[in-house]
């Protein structure tokens, strides 16, 4: 087996197998891409099948001359699953990753905006313009369903269920979870669909596709990007803004007024509770307030 057999079976492992999407599956590809040609430069010819450890180590301290710990990190991560592809298939019998520790990282906190600067930034958005229920209907869903950038760009009308106030959001893997519309969203997305929307020529393959650009196709994630971007330039916000943020909010906003974590885990998406423990130290005026209402110790 060589690099390029090997790399085509895994994309095809990664896709039916594991049911990824496109965007990881590019993230694990690069991985293994990376190392390959990292041995074609330094002249080592060893095919994925008897890839040494050595010659992977020697990899990793490469990288960690140039990259930071948390790239460094993923991509010995993206390494280990590839050879564990192939243990998998019986091509390799060992992991070559197995005995190379990945680097400590320091847990980030998000950055997440208050109720009061989502405000400013919807009062950024001109209602007259073109596209003006169209981006308010955006960041509306972002911000009341906490979808993820790619749940957006791929949120399907079949899938808006408004009597219901529901939304049908396809997440990581294909795996599916119902999230609340909310009243607001539902608002600004009927108003998008019904009066913005329908005026526009839609492209054959985007007919289920809910936000459009004004030629009638689909948006990317950079279109999404560049317009949160641009919102919070104007509303004179310091931090860093981008979807996730607004997702981050939803769920700190939700954590702050007193759900559980536990159906925050569901209403994201997250396969695991540990992932959704974070938003626990994100507002620590919050976390105060709570000691204080509850904790013995605290009342005189």
């Amino acid at each position: 087996m060589n690099w390029k057999q090997g790399l085509a079976d895994y994309r095809m492992y990664l896709t039916i197998e594991r049911g990824l999407s496109e965007n990881s599956i590019q993230n694990y590809t690069l991985d293994v891409m990376a190392l390959q040609q990292f041995l074609t430069d330094k002249k080592i010819n060893e095919s994925p099948i008897d890839c040494s450890a050595e010659s992977v180590q020697k990899f990793i301290y490469e990288t960690a001359k140039i990259a930071s710990p948390h790239t460094q990190a993923r991509r010995l991560s993206g390494l280990r699953s590839f050879f564990d592809y192939l243990i998998f298939e019986s091509y390799r019998e060992n992991n070559p990753t197995d005995l190379i520790e990945a680097p400590k990282l320091g847990r980030k906190l998000p950055d997440v905006l208050s109720f009061e600067e989502i405000e400013m930034m919807l009062n950024q958005i001109d209602l007259g313009h073109p596209q003006g229920h169209r981006n308010r209907a955006i960041l509306e869903t972002l911000y009341g369903s906490g979808l993820r950038v790619s749940e957006l760009t791929h949120l399907s009308l079949s899938n808006l269920f408004f009597d219901e106030e529901m939304i049908r959001v396809t997440g990581k893997g294909n795996k599916q979870r119902l999230v609340p519309m909310g009243g607001v969203a539902k608002k600004y997305l009927e108003l998008y669909i019904h009066e913005s929307r329908v005026h526009l020529k839609v492209s054959q393959k985007d007919q289920d596709i809910v936000f459009l650009n004004r030629r009638g196709n689909g948006l990317t994630r950079q279109m999404i990007f560049t317009l949160i971007k641009d919102l919070a330039v104007k509303a004179n916000i310091q931090k860093q803004v981008g979807p996730h943020t607004f997702r981050h909010s939803f769920a700190t906003h939700l954590l702050e007024n007193g759900a559980d974590l536990r159906t925050i885990q569901i209403l994201m998406g997250h396969e695991s509770i540990t992932t959704t423990e974070v938003y626990t130290h994100l507002d620590t005026h919050h976390l105060r307030s709570v000691i204080e209402r509850f904790h013995p110790r605290t009342k005189s």
